[in-house]
């Protein structure tokens, strides 16, 4: 509950995560009939990186500051959510995942997000305010993936993204998803882990190769080697990943690595089942 991502935006986690979820939902809109999304960590929607919190860590200059410098092409999509955000070529502001969804969501979309820190969620709720298909839940992120799956519609996407700051989060984390994808079977599913140690992600893998519903595919970005204490880099678990995203995958991963760690970075994508 004491996490707050805002010390965090728009760093090389973000990167991964928010060009990824920009590649999906683009192809899920690729058919007319309507989707349905649901980010399970929300946040607060938008990000100052002029702010305290920014500042503190100046996490995102290590980030998107070097990403949307370098310009790679296959990020052209998520560069364009970052710039429309930021018209005077200053980057002061930077998407969440939130407003990532809303600005590519369509009239017949839906998004629903869950936030549990109290302010977090009251800030989500004011940005919120009159965009239509979007809804604010203050409410633990496991509880969601009970309360709204499945969804009255047949095609959508579920972000998992844990702050990780109690130390069973990966447990907790595997058996929600695992029994999440087997209320809906049809869904698509984003989950961010960190990586400072090799063992629990590993762990995460197995559970959810042993219990969860659908393909599996993992996506890693390594910006140094794993010393078990800093954070070394982050993955995504992509369960049902639509078609074309791993051909996707293979331009943007090295475009990424080259603009966030050129000398000591390393990018991984590997399938854990296919089916």
């Amino acid at each position: 509950m004491n996490y707050r991502h805002a010390y965090h935006a728009g760093n090389h986690g973000d990167v991964l995560k928010h060009a990824i979820l920009t590649a999906i939902i683009a192809r899920l809109h690729e058919k007319p009939t309507p989707v349905f999304i649901l980010d399970t960590h929300a946040g607060i929607g938008t990000y100052d990186l002029t702010g305290i919190e920014a500042g503190k860590t100046g996490e995102w200059e290590d980030g998107i500051g070097p990403v949307l410098a370098a310009d790679p092409p296959a990020l052209q999509d998520y560069l364009a959510l970052v710039r429309d955000l930021n018209p005077l070529d200053t980057l002061a502001t930077y998407p969440g995942s939130p407003a990532i969804a809303a600005a590519l969501m369509r009239a017949t979309d839906r998004l629903v997000l869950s936030e549990l820190h109290p302010d977090d969620a009251r800030m989500l709720r004011r940005w919120a305010y009159g965009k239509p298909g979007v809804a604010v839940h203050q409410r633990d992120a496991y509880e969601a993936l009970k309360a709204f799956l499945p969804p009255r519609e047949a095609r959508g996407l579920v972000l998992v993204d844990p702050p990780y700051e109690v130390t069973d989060e990966f447990e907790r984390l595997a058996k929600a998803v695992a029994a999440a994808t087997k209320r809906w079977p049809g869904g698509r599913w984003m989950i961010w882990h960190p990586i400072k140690e090799r063992a629990p992600v590993w762990r995460l893998e197995e559970a959810l190769l042993a219990d969860a519903a659908g393909s599996i595919l993992s996506v890693e970005l390594m910006i140094r080697p794993v010393d078990g204490v800093s954070l070394a880099g982050s993955g995504i678990i992509l369960i049902n990943p639509p078609f074309g995203l791993e051909d996707w995958l293979a331009e943007a991963l090295p475009q990424i690595q080259a603009a966030v760690a050129p000398e000591h970075g390393s990018h991984a994508v590997r399938w854990l089942r296919q089916s």
